[in-house]
């Protein structure tokens, strides 16, 4: 008798442990945390797989990279945050009902100054020749003034694209999946192999920013806030308007 009530107690502890309410760490503090670090190692190996290229890889390298470093710290970092790393993700996920509004200044404050760490963290594993050499892996595929349009629209449509992939993946009911790692990191892998050479496969204005400060190099840089943002509110409106669940949905319900 006795050791079944030590039994039944033990029982209650562990599931008012798993009930427990987060509490003001785990709301505000940690998830910051996370995003920011997760976005500065995202940043971090993006950003050698550039300048550390070999000759004879192209795309190949920086594809697989930027795509395993997603698949990885979006696994590891989604309980905590949800594992945006990237600003116009956090702006879709907000417009989809994904998370509080309080939470989205914060999300893209952590992103932003991760994306400046994981550049500096670049710079220190990184030769000064070559980072010099490759503007901090800044993205430097646009040059002529009157080639802009392509660039950007790819930028636009690669965003929606994986933007979609989070929203439908991560936040709509219906369609949630447990391989929403794997369903991300191999967009980003298609995407950088086939935008690579046309817009540079940014996709998240935190991967710009910390080596265009870095180098100071700004040419076109508006590109990469204007790019991925209209294309994660073209995907939330998509998510919004047509491909959501009755909750996530706010017309023809």
């Amino acid at each position: 008798m006795a050791e079944d009530k030590v039994e039944l107690a033990l029982m209650n502890k562990m599931g008012q442990h798993e009930v427990r309410e987060p509490n003001l760490f785990e709301r505000l503090f940690q998830p910051c945390v996370a995003e920011l670090v997760g976005t500065a190692f995202f940043v971090f190996i993006g950003c050698v797989s550039v300048i550390e290229n070999v000759a004879d890889a192209g795309r190949l390298q920086p594809a697989l990279a930027h795509g395993l470093a997603a698949a990885v710290l979006i696994a590891c970092m989604a309980e905590i945050s949800g594992s945006h790393f990237n600003p116009s993700f956090t702006i879709a996920v907000y417009i989809c009902g994904g998370m509080e509004l309080k939470m989205v200044v914060p999300y893209l404050i952590s992103q932003l100054t991760g994306g400046l760490l994981g550049a500096v963290m670049a710079n220190g594993m990184t030769s000064n020749e070559k980072y010099a050499q490759a503007q901090g892996a800044a993205f430097t595929v646009l040059q002529a003034d009157d080639h802009v349009l392509k660039p950007l629209f790819g930028e636009i449509a690669m965003t929606c694209l994986v933007t979609m992939v989070v929203l439908l993946g991560a936040v709509n009911a219906k369609s949630k999946s447990p391989l929403v790692p794997f369903l991300v990191g191999c967009t980003v892998i298609i995407n950088v192999l086939v935008g690579g050479d046309v817009s540079g496969t940014c996709l998240n204005p935190a991967r710009a920013l910390g080596p265009a400060v870095l180098t100071n190099y700004w040419t076109h840089h508006w590109v990469y806030w204007v790019g991925p943002i209209t294309g994660g509110l073209i995907a939330a409106a998509l998510v919004r308007i047509l491909l959501g669940d009755n909750n996530t949905r706010l017309l023809m319900k």
